[in-house]
This record gives C-alpha cells, structure tokens and sequence, in this order.
C-alpha cells in the first residue's frame, strides 16, 4: 500500500535522524485509539521486523472512565498486530468534571494521563514511550506557545524523564496529518471516536483551524513555520539537510 509506505518512510527517517531509539529498547506506544496512535502502533509494528536497531513493542491505553468508553476494537487489532496492549482503568474523567470541575479540563487531565501512561511504562519495563505527534501538531504547538505563553517553543523530539528513567519519542513528526488520514482511510484501522465533551472544542483545534485558514492565503506556511523552528534549534528540533517538498 502506498500510503503506508510512505508512513513507514517519515517514520524511519525520523526514528534515524533524531536517533530515537537504541538496541533492544522496549517501547510503549501510548494509544488512544485515535487515527494517529493508532498510525504509529502500526508503522512500528511493521519496523520490527526490518529495522536495524532491534526493539520490543507494547501499547497502553489509559482509560479515563468515560462511561461509553470501549476498547474491544483496540484489543482486537493489537492482538492481530502480535503486540500486547495494556488498558490502565482511571477515574481522571470523574476527578476533572465531576470534583473539580475545571473550567479549562484539558490541562488537568493531560497531566493525570501522562502519569497514568509513564507509570504503565515503568511497571512494563519500557524504557522508551511512543507518541502520535505528527508534522502539524509541531507547527500548532509551536504557534500556541507563541500565542499564549509569548516564547519560542515545542515539544521535543525526544524528550528524557529523569523521574521515570524513561524517553519520550515522537517518530510521527515528518508525517503530516493529511498522509495519516489517507493511510487511516485505506486500511480501515479501527479509530474509536472521543467521548469527551471537550474534544473539537480546544484553543488546539481553533489555532489548527487558523493555519489551515492562512495557508489558503500563503501556500507552505506550515513548511516555513516547521523550518524556522528547525533552524533555530529549538527544543532540540534541527534540520537533517533541507526539508522535502513532500513533508
């Protein structure tokens, strides 16, 4: 399928480039069940069985006790892949909405997954955990960061967690997110809808619509904004040669 190699090519350069992960890593994918943890799960899967570093693989699914919540899907398709997956129960959506009912959840309950995931991680023996951050969710935060917080920020690449002893890698971050719904849309992965009341209600999903509305007016804004970040050598973001056309 060409749509998953090309996947599988933004995944391996990245997983070179930034040199994520080293012999005999055992990494757990974080997965939500949405279209880009469940990309990465399936690109990294397919790695093992070529990729010259050797590496284990598992997935962990956090859930946050919404009431329609399943994940029978997910087991389903991580069983078909050969990878075990992890389900952590959690009463986060319960303590955000219901006790502290927070005006603003999303903060809150990012920071109660995480621990929540890394936790799982340690407990596993993982010493690496995968994120589904992709080409876009780059330039978004990085345009969050300038908006609201007024610095010149992003996530990184790779990030260590000196309270886990544990890496954060992000192999998705050459993809963007248009190559990921056609890969999503040929092979019918099984993306399980969000049962938040929050979701397409973020100032994240109202600054995704903003770029896609000034791209209309100035083509390869993202690429730009993406290259500048690289440049500057921010958070650890670099430039490996000039950035393709295809990203």
């Amino acid at each position: 399928m060409k749509e998953m190699q090309r996947i599988l090519s933004f995944t391996r350069r990245a997983l070179s480039d930034y040199e994520m992960i080293r012999p005999h890593d055992k990494i757990a994918v974080g997965l939500s069940g949405g279209k880009d943890s469940l990309t990465l799960l399936t690109a990294l899967a397919a790695l093992r069985r070529f990729y010259p570093v050797p590496f284990e693989l598992c997935a962990i699914t956090v859930n946050v006790g919404f009431p329609d919540s399943d994940f029978s899907r997910l087991t389903a398709y991580c069983e078909s892949l050969g990878v075990p997956l992890r389900v952590v129960d959690t009463d986060i959506a319960r303590v955000v909405f219901d006790i502290r009912r927070e005006p603003n959840p999303c903060a809150l309950c990012a920071k109660m997954r995480r621990g929540a995931l890394h936790r799982a991680a340690r407990e596993m023996g993982c010493t690496r955990v995968a994120l589904g951050h992709h080409f876009d969710d780059v330039v978004v935060t990085f345009m969050l960061n300038l908006f609201f917080e007024g610095r010149l920020g992003c996530f990184s690449p790779v990030t260590y967690l000196s309270n886990t002893e544990l890496y954060l890698i992000r192999p998705l971050l050459y993809a963007k997110e248009k190559d990921i719904r056609q890969y999503v849309r040929q092979a019918g992965l099984p993306v399980t809808p969000s049962c938040c009341p929050e979701d397409k209600h973020t100032e994240r999903e109202r600054m995704t619509q903003l770029l896609h509305e000034l791209e209309k007016s100035y083509p390869g804004l993202r690429h730009r904004l993406y290259t500048a970040l690289c440049k500057g050598n921010i958070d650890g973001f670099r430039l490996f040669g000039e950035l393709s056309g295809d990203l």
